[in-house]
């Protein structure tokens, strides 16, 4: 990780991820961030957290896994460490009984998901509803999901460095729309918001925040149908001294989000939660070279 005002990614780190070391692919990496971001908001959403604690530990998840490969910890861990982490780094602490049973309700969803895919059975009868069965606290599960966000915490500070100084975006929004006289305008503002709280990709480990917050801007006036200066000799995004590329590059990854997935690729994502279903997933796919 740089050593700047807040840490991004190596080109080293961006190149060759320890998880694409390890023989995952590229594609399903991205996948199972996007899908562990997406629990941490659910999370966040159902313990009634500040958005800065959900956005912060999103980021500090995404950083995680630049230098820890998936095949050592569970999205679904690191995502519960983050978020109790950002918790106490934004002072507005949870209580881990009820991270851990929230976290356990999404886990379950996320197993009779994989086990009842939406839509009708193949029997011709509609897919059972799902039940929440609340734990026992003086059963392993409990023990086990503690002990996991422990050693999940843990983890991602001594990985990181104890670096965990997080920038988020949305002040620097309010001001770039104010110099580009949109703030009158709430469809711009709230659409621009809602694409940097839809960067669940590693943008935020890879690019200033300037260069996210332009491409955000540039979704939301292009969805708009909003023209912007865009000339050579004068460009919008030069104001706030981000390169073109890499704003369209951030756009991209944004906008990867909203691809359709196919059953079969949302199924694998959901069987990966966990390093076990991750590793079975290695030994069953990793090509074997036989000897000659």
């Amino acid at each position: 990780m740089s050593t700047s005002l807040y840490p991004l990614a190596s080109l080293a780190q961006i190149e060759k991820t320890p998880s694409r070391e390890d023989g995952i692919p590229e594609e399903l990496e991205l996948d199972l961030r996007a899908f562990g971001c997406k629990l941490i908001h659910e999370a966040g959403v159902l313990l009634r957290q500040k958005q800065v604690a959900v956005a912060t530990a999103q980021i500090l998840f995404q950083r995680f896994w630049y230098v820890t490969s998936m095949k050592q910890f569970g999205i679904g861990d690191i995502g519960m460490g983050a978020l109790y982490l950002a918790s106490k780094l934004e002072e507005c602490p949870i209580r881990m009984r009820d991270l851990i049973n929230v976290y356990d309700l999404l886990l379950q969803r996320t197993t009779h998901k994989l086990k009842h895919p939406p839509g009708i059975s193949s029997s011709g009868a509609p897919c059972p509803e799902f039940k929440y069965v609340p734990m026992s606290y003086f059963g392993n599960t409990f023990y086990d999901l503690k002990d996991a966000l422990v050693v999940a915490e843990m983890q991602i500070l001594k990985r990181l460095g104890f670096n965990v100084h997080v920038v988020l975006p949305y002040g620097t929004l309010v001001n770039y729309l104010r110099v580009l006289g949109l703030t009158e305008r709430e469809d711009v503002s709230s659409k621009a918001w809602g694409y940097l709280n839809d960067a669940r990709t590693p943008v935020y480990a890879l690019y200033a925040v300037p260069t996210i917050v332009s491409a955000a801007i540039l979704l939301a006036t292009r969805h708009l149908g909003i023209a912007l200066p865009s000339s050579p000799e004068c460009c919008w995004w030069e104001l706030f001294d981000a390169d073109w590329e890499d704003v369209w590059s951030v756009a991209g990854h944004i906008m990867r989000l909203y691809r359709e997935r196919t059953p079969d690729e949302q199924a694998r994502v959901l069987s990966l939660v966990s390093k076990k279903g991750v590793r079975l997933w290695l030994e069953d796919n990793t090509p074997t070279h036989p000897h000659t």
